[in-house]
């Protein structure tokens, strides 16, 4: 392991992620993972990833790379978790002087390359944008607007830039429900999963509300497993830095 304060002399970043509170341990290697691709962007960086259900690994990031660095939340929009409870496990293990960055999912960046996906996918499946339609499932609050006013935009910009014939949008967590929508949809729909990682949310309950529709369209990956995502990350740090 390279010496404290070798570390200490190089700019710090940690990918943070909500995580899987049930079974930290997978969020936390689909983080490290991620981070691991950034870090390879940024040889000259010490980049790292902790999930805030995996006790004690903000403070062990922290611990590593020193007093001071950025943080990136690999998040779909901001909110308490973003501005209230990431700040404190942040003073708490002794990173009070850490920057909190927006959230992936509110980065121009990442909802531009929102479009270049469904973009590829109509190309992919030989469907004209003007008689397409996409369904953009995300997760949704009952406890704020913020989660469901992101992926509202990205729908709206979908439609914008593609000319879409129909976007809609289909939540877990408030309504409406995506297996409500979907049930609706033609058998020629796209689905963007509007979610940072591979989590519960994406492996179990889109599926089945999916399921429970009768949908038979095409599923895209997670917007935050696009291979172009490590970039986007690295150029969000390097903006925040410069």
């Amino acid at each position: 392991m390279m010496p404290r304060n070798d570390l200490s002399r190089k700019p710090a970043a940690l990918i943070v992620a909500h995580g899987q509170p049930s079974d930290p341990a997978p969020a936390g290697a689909e983080i490290a993972f991620l981070a691991a691709k950034v870090q390879s962007l940024m040889p000259d960086w010490h980049v790292r990833a902790a999930t805030l259900a995996e006790p004690g690994a903000i403070a062990r990031a922290v611990a590593e790379a020193g007093e001071e660095g950025l943080v990136y939340p690999l998040f779909m929009a901001g909110g308490w978790f973003t501005r209230t409870h990431l700040p404190e496990k942040l003073a708490e293990a002794g990173g009070a002087r850490w920057t909190v960055l927006p959230p992936f999912g509110l980065d121009g960046a990442v909802q531009a390359l929102a479009v270049d996906v469904v973009r590829e996918a109509l190309l992919a499946d030989g469907l004209v944008a003007r008689e397409a339609t996409v369904l953009v499932a995300a997760h949704g609050s009952f406890r704020s607007p913020a989660p469901a006013e992101v992926a509202r935009d990205v729908a709206t910009r979908l439609q914008g830039e593609l000319g879409l014939a129909r976007v809609e949008v289909g939540f877990i967590d408030q309504s409406p429900r995506i297996a409500e929508v979907a049930a609706a949809l033609p058998a020629d729909a796209i689905v963007l999963p509007f979610f940072a990682a591979r989590g519960g949310h994406v492996i179990d309950d889109l599926p089945a509300a999916l399921e429970e529709a009768g949908f038979l369209g095409r599923v895209l990956p997670p917007l935050g497993l696009d291979a172009r995502v490590p970039g986007l990350v690295r150029r969000a740090l390097k903006a925040s830095r410069g």
